[in-house]
């Protein structure tokens, strides 16, 4: 995986209430392919992470959603924990950040809770995904196709259900977002 990301800047968007492993892996395999994660919250300072309902470490803050320009950012991670998908999905600036990322042709991934983000981007529709399975409903009432599998990857799409697939959603976020960068070099020299 080394290098095959090679300073690729990637907003994580996350708050307080954000599942640890949910955050910490996915940007681990982020920095070992050579990207460049960025935390992006709601507000700046620090953000508290949980290991399921109890907390844990603290992450530095790199910049607020209201000040983060999504044409900074190659692709956007979207990690989950259910205070987390909650408090980003109610909040208007975060939102639209997402909603930007998907205009403009960009990899997301997205895991566990963090789909209840992407219905409020109105951005599921006609899409195959996957999630915790307690939001197969609301995926579904927003129009996407939701099934039961460790990771679904439907275009610029990559989501997953839970920790346990930590490992996969990490190897497809990284071989997507190498996908992604081919292509953007392939485009620019056509």
């Amino acid at each position: 995986m080394a290098g095959e990301l090679d300073g690729m800047r990637v907003a994580v968007l996350a708050t307080d209430g954000v599942e640890q492993a949910e955050l910490e892996r996915p940007w681990q395999a982020l920095e070992e392919a050579g990207a460049e994660p960025e935390l992006v919250s709601l507000e700046a300072g620090t953000i508290t992470a949980y290991q399921h309902i109890d907390k844990g470490d603290t992450k530095k803050v790199d910049s607020t959603v209201a000040d983060a320009d999504p044409d900074d950012y190659a692709a956007l991670v979207l990690p989950g924990g259910v205070i987390n998908g909650d408090f980003v999905r109610a909040d208007a600036d975060a939102v639209a950040f997402v909603k930007a990322f998907f205009e403009a042709g960009k990899p997301v991934a997205a895991i566990c809770h963090a789909p209840w983000v992407l219905v409020e981007a109105d951005v599921v529709r006609g899409r195959r995904m996957t999630s915790w399975p307690s939001l197969q409903t609301d995926l579904r009432n927003a129009g996407a196709t939701w099934v039961d599998e460790e990771v679904v990857v439907d275009g610029n799409l990559i989501t997953s259900r839970n920790p346990d697939d930590l490992e996969a959603f990490g190897a497809a976020i990284v071989e997507e977002f190498a996908r992604s960068e081919d292509d953007e070099a392939v485009e620019a020299t056509a």
